[in-house]
This record gives structure tokens, sequence and C-alpha cells, in this order.
């Protein structure tokens, strides 16, 4: 073989490159007699490659075309073979060039065309017309005839497709007729395809028969006698063996058939096509092309069906209001018979499946759009025949109806070769379940088949174990998974499509129910919103289902509720998700439709339910819908809409809540608490457990009896009919174990809401979230205490310690779960021990009391053991882990029995008895025997209470002892109540009304047990005193409870006071009126107990103190505040206000808040009417009085005699110790201040202080003697009170002198503030922050478990109320300190606090009597307003100054800055007295006051009395409120 080019070559052509190229070919071309293409070993030679590269090399340009042409021509001269490869090679380079877009204009096309044009000169014009293109002829010349073209195509249709004409006379016909009368005949056992065939070959033979013919009449014989194919089918194949040529006879009758006037095909044809195919004489892809139409037909034709469908719904949700140009109707869909008739590829479909060839059916359906083919009902119902031959074996077996009951067999298929039929159920995996998904919704089209289907799948499931939702999918090789794809391929979509068959949808449900919900709805999401879109014919009917339950849902009432009920039933019987989707979004709309809708649901088929609840948790889960309204401070109104229908609908119809539940619990573990609704509406509607939160005093009374007094007085509406439906609720939550889930993330996610879940919302949602969680913890809690029994709610609940210490549960939630696991591990120890005496039977009361105290003591003894590691030990100092758990476990059944309300109920029943006494149906007897017996039932419960109250009563009589620790002869401990306000009052009273009322009990309880150590009167005054913080820090609901608690503290305050015969019964004598305590902790006589017209004056100052707090709050421009302080006002109006003055004073402030708020807050506008006419109602209704009613009014000149004598008082005011008692100024003047609430906020503050004053000054010695000042003896009073007056004197005459300057002064002062109000006003937030809150700057978010309460409560701390405003108590507490050792902490932070006040006390005392006595001479000047011009002209300059600056102070609103100065001067006089107090009394240092207050951290102040204040100041703050830090770093 030569060598191979060098890409020099064509470089150098015209030095040397031709002369080397013509090297190379010569050799292999110099053997004349051979070809040039192979070499000797029978190898290609390179001339074809060499001649190839030539052309290229010419073509794009590397060469000149006519040195290619000369080269060429050289070539071809040296071998007769090189003009044919030229032409070849020609002819591939045409269709190179032909590639390129317009290749005409090429460059490389004309050079082309220049090559071929000179090669005609040595080439023969036949040579390049019989290798070139006709097309390339034509544009080179070649060929110059324009008609050559046609001539062409005419010789070569009559050389190949022109039919020759025959003679038939050349052919004998009787050669044809005797063929067909063999071939036709009926054949007789013995006849053999051999024997036939050798008679066709001797016919041929004999009659010279055409073998095509042949062929055709062979198949045409066939086609009419398809029984015989045992002969026919071997005899076709020993004939003609040759597919293509079987396929082309065949083809040429399809191609016969679409020619002729008949447009049916017949199915003979088709079922001999099917026969040869299935017996493999043809292939189909041989055959495939000759039938019609075309795929991409088809496909056309099903994306146009598509578009129409989606047209005509379209269409249907036109809504045209121009009557005149109404649209017509949408068109219906033409009719698929014609087509189908026309498609020969489904009619051999059909056969294929008639046949029993799945196979090649196969194929075809493959080949075609999907679900076109079995979309036309004779091809599935072909599929579904053949279905019923494979399953009958196996439905025989496994669903028999009975043995008498024989259902119609299924005869065996006539073809052998049809699959076999399956004989187990695994066996359908096989073909049967391929064939299933192949048929899809056309399983429509076979009712009967269907049913078998379902059958065998529920025969399937159970022969696995599977007999409910709950059971675990089976292990191993089973049909578990494929039942699910039958179902969401097959099943349901087939539903879809049949109308009002209800049958077939119940048993469908038998085999969904035994799935779990989460598959189930997995299958509804796909067939609700897939399925529909991937049919046609299913589209028009979505649409015309959601036009007819459109119309349906506009004629919707309460009186239609029947055939409206009867319609929506049919239309959901076949497809009910889409419009239960449309009823949903109406619901949510018109929230009016909920009842008559859930009425007329209840035709509905257990699927339709199902998919019902599958619908709603869809609805409720749609993440594009906002959940709150614009305003974003309440629920939105489609979620409380939907949350009332599932409520309703849950309650009426078996529908499975469990998908429901998790949703909700799911929304809680991602800290959304807005579907707390849905489980509040359910439980409510299902359990008959009310949320109501505003219960009437009857009803809270019946709260406090037994479940049947409940059930008949203590709710809004008679619970009826909810035992199976709460049964359901039962079951469900059990299921998942989903109570004690729901439980626990109810109480974590009432913290969440406030610090995680809501930061950014407004504070009014903020609210309402909190209320909904505490009210919906509550209910689902008291649902789960009545319908578990007690062995469940103990089994499924966690212990106490673990819901307090692994759960972080709050103490109030708790011990609200585990109460009836105590009371029920109570009553069983108790029945243990009193069944162990062998006397129980006669058992004295006494013995069973001790029976039960011994049960209580050793069953609580583990819960007081466990609350102890839950706070520090210092809360154990002052009260016991016995009390707290006490207090906890107990409730209003243990401590009181409503004996009126269970009379009023007794009465009720009785009277309606009576009505039909004399009724002598058997239903009215029935009715009579109920009400007897339910009479009968209500007194035994009323007499179990009262033996079970009697034996609480005396196991508190035991313990009560041991509640309050006695710590180094600490009496009437200051830190006592403190502890009981905020580990047991303050978290209570704001859970529930029955807890709030409940703690107002256990208060008066703890009274009249006559406990020790404990002060009744203190912790009464540090409820009223302040209640500011309190009513601030609540919710709208807390607020509620919070008023219910005041309003039930302050019956019993007011029933002492109006009667002194009850006080003297109730009070005197009483450890917790006792004024006075020793170091024995014994009280001797009546001297240390407050009197009734003490006790009186005191409550006087207790109902000025909420008039106070409650003015604070509307003045506060703030929306909770307002809020909270008016329904705590409404709650409390029984017993407040009962004072004239006040009740002027509050109707002013409410009438201006009324009028501030009417066209801004609607809601406050609506609280301030609705308690103005309350108000009004009960001041026309002589129910208030005159404070010489109240009390006992002391005159102007006694008051400020008292007061001067108070304040001298401080001389000696530890004078006297060993246990005695000192004398306190009367507190009226404060109370006189306090009378006047519409007087300038400075001047409140003012006057607030003067009697702080007073009060701390007196205090610092006793805090009672005031109320037993009159029974001291003489001889102490005389030479006290002439020292006291001459020191007064001197001091008046000392102020005298001091009072201008001072004023001077104080107005430099404040316009040196006002100018560095703004810097000192954030310096102070950032500082108090720092300090106070946390890290995050917002007590708010707070990560501490005890924030809430330890805030609620912690002004307690700071304002040691009950020594500046209670007459009694210091002097007590002053002996007890004296005698207690001192200790290391507090003695530091006593001696800095005399070292920074003992310098200037003097001064500052001075100081401070001068201002507030400026103030009270301001007051009575405004007072005097209707004195003349001429008197007002006498006023100074400096006065008319100070007043312009007062009105401006008005004008700006300075309130909160008065508030703080004020604040100021009384922690400065605090500081004092504390001094003063620093004397020793039997040789040891007393207590300072404050230094109870370093392990408490006190509340920050409102922010909405937030001001600024001086730099020292703060210092001086936060050092007495943190001592700790001091003693910690120093």
């Amino acid at each position: 073989m030569a060598g191979s080019l060098s890409p020099d070559i064509w470089k150098n052509w015209d030095k040397n490159g031709k002369s080397e190229f013509m090297k190379l070919c010569i050799p292999l071309l110099k053997d004349g007699a051979k070809s040039p293409i192979l070499d000797k070993p029978g190898k290609n030679n390179n001339i074809t490659t060499n001649i190839a590269l030539l052309i290229t090399k010419g073509i794009h340009g590397i060469l000149k075309k006519e040195y290619v042409v000369a080269t060429l021509q050289e070539l071809a001269a040296l071998h007769n073979d090189v003009p044919p490869l030229i032409c070849d090679v020609l002819n591939i380079a045409d269709a190179e060039t032909s590639v390129f877009e317009n290749h005409e204009e090429s460059k490389e096309r004309h050079i082309f065309s220049y090559i071929v044009r000179e090669c005609e000169k040595f080439l023969s014009d036949k040579l390049l017309k019989e290798r070139l293109e006709i097309d390339t002829l034509q544009e080179v010349g070649v060929l110059k005839n324009r008609n050559f073209y046609t001539k062409f195509i005419k010789i070569k249709t009559k050389l190949y497709y022109k039919q020759r004409k025959f003679n038939l006379f050349r052919e004998e016909s009787e050669g044809y007729a005797k063929l067909i009368t063999e071939l036709n005949q009926e054949f007789s056992k013995s006849v053999t395809e051999k024997s036939l065939l050798d008679i066709v070959q001797s016919l041929i033979g004999c009659f010279n028969l055409d073998p095509n013919r042949v062929l055709d009449v062979i198949l045409e014989s066939f086609e009419n006698k398809p029984n015989d194919a045992k002969l026919f089918v071997p005899l076709i194949r020993s004939y003609m063996n040759d597919k293509k040529i079987i396929a082309e006879v065949l083809g040429s009758k399809y191609i016969f058939q679409r020619n002729s006037s008949e447009t049916t095909v017949p199915s003979s044809l088709y079922l001999l096509t099917a026969q040869l195919l299935q017996h493999d004489l043809i292939s189909l892809d041989d055959i495939y092309v000759w039938l019609t139409p075309e795929d991409k037909v088809m496909q056309k034709d099903w994306e146009i069906d598509m578009k129409n469908a989606k047209e005509y719904v379209r269409k249907l949700q036109i809504i045209n209001l121009n009557s005149a140009n109404k649209e017509d109707s949408p068109e219906e869909k033409e009719n698929s018979v014609e087509k189908y008739n026309c498609n020969q590829k489904l009619g051999v479909c059909e056969a294929l499946l008639d046949i029993g060839d799945w196979n090649n059916a196969q194929l075809i359906i493959k080949r075609l759009p999907e679900h076109f083919a079995l979309d036309h009902q004779p091809v599935a119902l072909a599929l579904c025949r053949l279905l019923h031959y494979i399953v009958e074996p196996v439905y025989r077996s496994n669903c028999k109806l009975g043995t008498k009951i024989k259902g119609s067999p299924v005869p065996i298929h006539e073809n052998a070769l049809a699959p076999k039929p399956a004989t187990t159920l695994l066996e359908l995996r096989d073909i049967a379940i391929p064939m299933l998904i192949t048929l899809g919704p056309s399983l429509r089209f076979d009712a009967v088949l269907m049913y078998k289907i379902i059958r065998l799948a529920k025969a399937a499931l159970a022969s696995y174990g599977i007999e409910s939702s709950r059971s675990q999918p089976p292990e191993g090789d089973t049909l578990y998974y494929d039942i699910l794809t039958l179902l969401d391929s097959t099943i349901l979509p087939a539903l879809s499509y049949m109308d009002c068959n209800c049958c077939i949808a119940e048993e469908i449900w038998n085999i969904l129910k035994l799935y779990p919900y989460q598959t189930r709805y997995c299958l509804y999401a796909r067939w609700k919103n897939e399925t529909y879109s991937l049919y046609p014919d299913l589209l028009r009917k979505r649409g015309d289902a959601e036009k007819q339950i459109k119309n349906i849902m506009k004629r919707v009432s309460k009186e239609n509720v029947k055939p409206v009920g009867r319609l929506i039933g049919k239309l959901t019987h076949s497809s009910p998700g889409f419009l239960f989707d449309y009823v949903l979004v109406q619901i949510q709309v018109f929230d009016n439709l909920i009842h008559p809708v859930v009425d007329s649901l209840k035709y509905l088929t257990s699927l339709s339910y199902d998919v019902l609840g599958f619908c709603l948790v869809e609805a409720l889960s749609n993440a594009d819908k906002k959940r709150v309204k614009h305003d974003s401070t309440s629920i939105s109104h489609w979620l409380q809409s939907l949350s009332s229908f599932c409520g309703a609908i849950f309650k009426k119809y078996n529908i499975e809540l469990t998908g429901l539940l998790q949703y909700v619990a799911n929304q809680l573990k991602a800290q959304k608490s807005l579907d707390l609704l849905i489980l509040k509406e359910i439980v409510q509607k299902m359990a008959g457990v009310e949320a109501a939160e505003d219960l009437t005093m009857e009803q809270l009374n019946a709260m406090a009896g037994g479940e049947l007094l409940k059930a008949e007085a203590g709710y809004f509406s008679q619970v009826r009919n909810t035992k199976k439906s709460s049964l359901r609720l039962k079951e469900a939550m059990s299921e998942q174990n989903l109570a004690v889930a729901l439980c626990l993330l109810m109480a974590q996610q009432k913290y969440c809401v406030v610090y995680r879940e809501t930061q950014k919302s407004h504070l009014k949602l903020v609210g309402n979230l909190s209320d909904q969680c505490q009210d919906t913890l509550v209910q689902f809690g008291t649902f789960l205490g009545s319908t578990l029994s007690v062995d469940e709610y103990i089994n499924r609940l966690p212990s106490i310690q673990s819901m307090l210490l692994d759960y972080h549960i709050p103490n109030e939630v708790a011990f609200f779960l585990a109460r009836p696991m105590f009371n029920h591990s109570i009553n069983i120890k108790y029945d243990q021990l009193r069944k162990a005496d062998p006397n129980y039977k006669k058992l004295s009361t006494h013995s069973k009391h001790q029976k039960y105290y011994e049960a209580v003591t050793e069953v609580m003894e583990p819960i007081h053991k466990s609350v102890i590691p839950l706070h520090p030990p210092k809360v154990w100092e002052d009260i016991s882990p016995q009390f707290l758990t006490t207090f906890w476990s107990l409730t209003m059944f243990d401590l009181y029995v409503p004996d009126e309300t269970y009379q009023q109920v007794i009465n009720k029943v009785k009277q309606q008895s009576l009505l039909i006494v004399d009724t002598t149906t058997s239903k009215g007897k029935k009715e009579l025997e109920r009400y007897m017996t339910l009479m009968e039932k209500l007194q035994d419960e009323k007499k179990k209470q009262h033996e079970h109250v009697e034996k609480v009563l005396y196991r508190l009589n035991q313990e009560k002892d041991s509640w309050f620790l006695l710590r180094s002869a600490k009496a009437a401990k200051n830190e006592t109540i403190t502890r009981f306000l905020q580990h047991c009052l303050f978290p209570r009273c704001t859970f529930t009304q029955t807890d709030a009322v409940y703690c107002a009990k256990f208060v008066h309880t703890i009274h009249m047990l006559k406990t020790a150590n404990f002060s009744t009167l203190l912790c009464y005054d540090r409820l009223f005193c302040d209640v500011t913080y309190s009513i601030t820090s609540c919710t709208e609901n807390e607020a509620m409870r919070y008023g219910r608690f005041l309003c039930a503290m302050l019956d019993t305050v007011m029933r002492w006071q109006k009667s002194k015969e009850t006080f003297e019964k109730e009070c005197a004598n009483y450890p917790g009126f006792v004024t006075k305590y020793r170091v024995s902790n014994q009280y001797c006589d009546n001297l240390d107990h407050v009197g009734y017209e003490n006790y009186r004056h005191v409550c006087h100052k207790w109902h000025f103190k909420l008039a106070k707090a409650m003015i604070i709050c509307l003045d506060s421009k703030d929306f909770v505040q307002i809020r909270n302080a008016l329904i705590i006002l409404i709650k409390i109006i029984p017993h407040f206000p009962v004072l004239f003055k006040l009740s002027q004073i509050i109707e002013k402030k409410i009438e201006k808040v009324r009028d501030e708020e009417k066209n801004k807050r609607q809601d406050l506008y609506t609280l301030a009417i609705s308690y103005l006419g309350q108000l009004k109602q009960r001041i026309t209704g002589g129910h208030m009085m005159k404070e010489s009613e109240f009390h006992q009014v002391v005159e102007k000149e006694k008051m400020l005699k008292s007061s001067h004598e108070s304040t001298k008082s401080e001389v000696s005011i530890s004078s006297k110790h060993n246990g005695e008692v000192k004398e306190v100024a009367d507190n009226t003047k404060e109370l006189l201040k306090d009378a006047k609430p519409d007087s300038k906020k400075s001047r409140q503050s003012a006057d607030e202080t003067k009697s702080t004053l007073k009060m701390q000054t007196s205090q610092s010695s006793s805090e009672s003697s005031n109320i037993s000042k009159d029974k001291q003896p003489e001889k102490e009073k005389q030479p006290k009170e002439e020292r006291l007056e001459k020191h007064s004197k001197k001091e008046e005459k000392r102020d005298e002198l001091d009072r201008e300057r001072d004023r001077d002064r104080d107005k430099r002062r404040e316009r040196k503030e006002e100018k560095l109000a703004n810097k000192e006003e954030r310096s102070y937030r950032d500082e108090r922050y720092i300090e106070m809150v946390s890290p995050k700057d917002d007590l708010r978010y707070s990560s501490e478990r005890d924030r809430y309460y330890d805030d609620r409560a912690g002004h307690y701390y700071r304002e040691v109320r009950d020594e500046r405003d209670l007459g009694i108590g210091n002097n007590g507490s002053n002996l007890r300190r004296s005698q207690e050792p001192p200790e290391p902490d507090r003695d530091v932070k006593r001696r800095k606090m005399e070292g920074s006040s003992s310098k200037s006390s003097k001064h500052e005392e001075r100081k401070m009597q001068q201002q507030m006595e400026y103030f009270i001479e301001k007051t009575e000047k405004k007072e005097r307003s209707s004195k003349s011009k001429d008197k007002r002209e006498k006023i100074s300059d400096e006065e008319k100054e100070l007043r312009k600056e007062r009105k401006i102070g008005r004008k700006r609103d300075r309130a909160e800055e008065a508030f703080l100065q004020a604040e100021r001067k009384r922690l400065r006089e605090e500081e004092k007295a504390v001094a003063k107090m620093m004397s020793h009394q039997n040789g040891e240092l007393l207590e300072s006051p404050h230094a109870r207050e370093k392990h408490h951290h006190p509340r920050e102040k409102s922010p909405y009395m937030r001001e600024r204040e001086r730099s020292h100041d703060r210092v001086e703050l936060r050092e007495k409120q943190y001592p700790f830090n001091r003693h910690k770093y120093s």
C-alpha cells in the first residue's frame, strides 16, 4: 500500500505537490485489469481517500479548483474504474455542501458546482446522471430538460407501484374456487396442517395460481374461521415464513377498508391481526405502519380534548350579568364513537385483549398518548373481561358469599396463550395489578370488577392481620403497598366518574380505614389536587359538580336542611374533595352557614366524612392566609369560623380526630398557639367542657360542689348528648398518646406566647393568645380529669416531680394536673387504713378523721420533699413545704359546701317534677322518676361533701401549727406574707375563676383556723394597698380572675366592716388580728388586738388605696391598664366603691375615658359605658354611704393635732422595750389626702409623701399603737405629749425661716432637671434595664422560670406597705428583731445606711415637712376658688409664677415626674426612719426594714410611670434594692 499524503503536498502544489500526489496515486492504478479499490490481500487502497482529499481541498479553497479538475482528468485517464470513484466522491461532497444554510449561495457550493460541470467534459453523461441527485444535476446544468423529474417519477411508479394487468382468463378460476372450498370446510380431527398444505401446493401447481393471491385467500379463510387457529397458524407459517410479506398483504386489507365507502373496519380483520401477532406470524412494527391514524394525530387530538375541557370549565365559572348578551352554554364533547370506529390501532388493541395477548396490547397502549387508549369504553371493557378471567380463582377462594349463594363463574379463556389466572393473592402482583394500573379510572365501566378488586384488597389486608388503622404494616413480601397504588391510580379516580354510587364508596372506605390517617390524607391530596387534571372527562365532571354545589350553597338555610343535604350527599359520593373546599370557603366568609351546613351533611358516606376531615386540616394549614386580622390585634375571622365548624362537625358525626389533633400538636411544637382555638372548640362541643370565663357567682358556687351539681348549675348551657362524642375524643387522644403531649405542650406554650411567638406582635394579641392558651389548658385538663378513669389518668400523666423538673411546667399547671392523682391516692390509702381496723364499721367520726389525716400524711409526704428543690432555702424559712403543697392540692370542693346552691337546684328539680306529677303516660312517669332520682343523688352528694369538708378541715387543723415557721420569735412576719403572696396567692388567683374564689376562701380559712404566725390583717393590707402593678401585668382574662379574687376578698372585708357582731365573732381574739407580739409569741389581753373602729379606719384606707390605683390606671392612656382597670372595677362593683366621694371621683374618670375613647378604641368605650351604667344604678339604688357611716370621722383640728403629735413622737420613738409598744398617729390625714384625686399630680404626690413621712416615722416605733392608743396608761402618755409639743413648736419656728429659701431652691432645681430630662431619662433606662431585667433589655423576654410570679409580686418586696400604711405590726417586729442575732450581710447594709442617713436626718426631716405644708396650703387655696378678684390680686408675683408653671405642667402631663419625685423623697425618709430605729434595745441592734428585701429582685417600675432620676438617686435606689450585690463582691 502506498504511503499517506503529507500536508506539505497541498501547500507546495505548484512546485512539487502535484508530482508527489501523482507518484502516490499512479502505483495504485497501474494494474488496469484489477479494481483499484482493493489491493492483493483484499484490503482497501488509499485511492478513494486521495481523490476525496483532493476534491475536499478544492471545495474548501485550499487548492485552486482548476488544479483539482486537471488532476481528476489525469487520474480518470489512468484506469477505467476511476470515473465511478470520482462520481461517488462527488455525490458525498454534494451531501456535505448542501448541509450549509443558504447552501445555494455559499462559496463551497459554487466551487462544487464548478468541479461537476468541468468533470462532465471527461466523465460520461450517463455516469453523472446515474450517480448524482437530480436536483444537483439540474443545478449544475447537466440536466437541461425541466420535465426530466416528472418522467422519472412516472417511470418509477410504473416499475414499482402500478399493478400489471392480468388476464384472468389465462388463470383457472376453478383453482381458486377449489382452494376456497378446501380452506373453508368443516375440518375433521384427522385434518392436519401438513395435509392441508399439500392440498394448497397441489392446487397452485395444478391451476398455476399466484402465490400471493393464495396467501390472501388463506388469510381470508382464517379471518372467517378464527376458531381454527390450530390449523391456520401452522399452515401460514409453513406456507410463508416471511413476516414482512404477510404484514404487507394484511396491510393492503386495511388500506382497502380505509378507501372503501364503509368507515367501520370489520372486527374479524382486527381479530385476524391479533391472532397473527400473538402467534408471532407478523411483528407489531411491521403491521403498525399500515394502521391509521398516525400517533401524532392522536397526540394532537388528546391535547385538543384537554384544552377544550379546561375551556369548558372556565366558561362554567363565568358569571355574565348582562342577560341580553348572555353566553351560550359550553359545547359538549363530540361523540367519541365515530372517532373510535375510525381508529384501527384501537381496534387491534381491543382484539388483542379479547384473545388474551396482554403483552402486544400493552405495547400499543404505551405507544399512544397516556390514558388515551383505555379512555375508550370498548378497549377498557376488553381489559376488564380479561381481568375477570385472571382474578376469578383467587376471588372465589377468598371472597365467598356463603355456601348456599353461588356467584356467576367466569369461564376459562378459550385461548391457550392467554395469561394464566391467579390462584393466590400474591400472584395478582404479576399480571392483574399492572393491568389494573394501566386500566386506571376506566375501571368505572365495570362496577362488578371494581367490587371484586376492592374485596380482594380487603381480604389481603385481613390475611396480614390488619384490623384497624392502628395496626402495624406487615413485614415481608405483601400487597400492602400495592393496594395503595391501586387506590391512588385506579379505584379513587374511577369513583370520581361514578354518580351517586354510595355503596362502592362504603366498600372503598372499608379498605381505607385500615390504613393510618397519614396515608389516607396523602391519597386524598393526590385525588383532589392531581387526578382531575389528568383526564379531560374528569375536568368536565368537576366543572359541572362545582356549578351544582355553588347553586346548592346559595339555597342553604335552616328551613331546607333535608332537601339540600340530599343534594350535597349525592354530589359528594363520587367527588367529595373539591366540593368540600368550596363549602369551607363559604363557611370562612359567612359564619352563619355553619349550623345549616353541619345539619345538611348527614347524608354523606363514611369516605366523604373522612375526606372532609382532611379538607379541614388542609384549609387550616393554608400558609397563604393571614391568621390575624389586618390590625394584628385579634385572630382572623376565617380561623374562628373554621374552628367553630370543626367543633360542630366532629361532635355531630363520627369523623376521625387524630389528624386534626396531631396538626394542633405540631403547631404547638412549632411554637404557634393560634390553632389552640381549634382544640378549644372541639373540647367544648364534644366533651361539653366550657371554657367560659365570665361565670356568675351562683355558677362559681356550683363549681364548688360535686360533679352532679356542676352539671346542673355550673354551666351556662346544660351538657347534653356528649357521652359518645367525649368517648370518641378520648379514644382519638389515646391513639397517638396525644393527651399528655397536648397538655405539656400547652403548659410550655404559655410562656412561649409571650417570649418567643409574639415578640413583634401587638400587645393586645399577645394577651389574647396567652388567655387562649390558658383557657384551653384548663378546659383540656378538666376534660381529661372527667373523662379518663383515675387509673388511666395516673398511668398516662407524668408525676408532679417530672412535670416540675423535667418538663419545666409552672407550679399552678403542674398541681392543677396532679390534683386528681393526689385525691385518688389519698382515698385509696384512707380506705386501706380504715379497713385495716377490725372495727372499721363502728369507727367514730374523730377516728375516721384521724385515719384520713394519716392517709394524707403518708401520701403527701413524698410531695412535700419533692417541692423543696423548687425554691431556694430562704423560702422554707418562712413557710413550710407542707403548707405549699396543701395550698396547691386543695380546691373549693375541699373547703366549702354550697348548701344554698344545692337547695336551689333541688327546689328547681322539685318544681319541675310537680308539673308532671299528674301525668299518666309512660314517658311522663319516666321523667318523674328521673327527677326523683336526681333529687336523691343531689342530697347524697351534698351529704358526702359535708363529710369530706369536715375531714379536710380536721386535716388543716392538725397541720396549721407547722405551716408558718417561727424564726427566733419572729411573729407577724412580713416575709411570711411575701412568700404566701408570691408562691401561692398570685399564681393561683389568676389561673381560673374558681381558683380566684378558692384563694379568697383559703385566706379566710387560715384566719378562722387561728393559724399561728399568720397576720390576716397584714395579708389584706398587702393585697389592697397598691394593685397598680398587678393590674398592669394582667391579660384580659387574668384581669377578670383578679377582679373576682378582689371581689371575694372585699366580700369578707366588708362583711366584717358592716357588723360589729360579726367582727367580734370572727376577728376578735384571733391571731390574724393581733397587733403586738412578744418574745414567747403569746398574746395576753385585748390590748394586743385591733378594735372594731380601728378596723373600719383601715378598711377606709383600703378603699382609698384601691381608688387611687384605679385612677392611676385610668389616667395612664395605656390600653392594657385602662382595660384591666375597667374589668376589675366591673367585677368588684358589689363592694367598691361604697363611698359617695369615691364613686363621684371614679365616675368622672370613667366619663373622661368614655369621651376620649368614643371614636378611637371601641372596646374600651364599651367597657366604660357598661361600668358607668352599673355604677349609676348602684348610686341611685342607695348602695353608697357617707364617710361618717363607713367609720368614725375625726375632726380636722384633731387630725392636724394628731399629725403634729405623730411627728413629735420621734423623740421617744424607741424608749419602750421589753415587749411593750408605742403610740402611732392616726392615718386619717393620709385618707383625706387620698380623697382628693382631682387635684394636681404634683400635689397628690406631695400629700402622699407627707402622709408617708408621718406614717413611717410613727411606724418605726409601732404600727399598731394607733389602734391601742386610747387604752394605754395615762401616766405614760402625759410626759410624752408635752415633750412632743415643745419639740413641735421649735420645729415650726425653724420651718418659717427656711420656707422661702426652700421654694427658690426647688424652682431652680426643677428648671435644671427639665433641661437634662431627655439625657437622664435615657441613662436611667439603660442602667435600670441592665441591673434589673436581663441582657435582652426587656423583662418580657427573661428566660427564668419564676420571672412571672417574681415580677407579679415584686413591688411588695420594695414598698414596705405594712409598715407605711397599716398601723400594726412594727412594734412586734422591732421587738422580734431586737432579740435576733444580727446577720452579717444585714449588718453591713445597716452600717452603710446609718452612715448615709444620720448626717442630714434632721435637715431632711424639716425640709420634707416644709414642702408638705406648702402643698397643703396650696391645696386649700385652690379649694377657695370662689373668692373675689381682689384677693387673687394680692397673691405675690412669686405665687403667680408658680401657678403658671403648674398649668404648664398639667398641659405636658407631668404626673409621672411628680410621682417619681415623691418616690425618691419617700425612700430618703425611709432611710432616715431606719437610721433612727438603729438604736439598741435589750443590748442588740434592730433589723433594717430593707434587710428582708435583699433576696428579692424588685419589680421594675411600670413602663407607663417611668421618669428620669438623678444619677445619685439611682445609685441609692439600686443600693437599697440590691444590698446583696455589695455583700457579694465586698
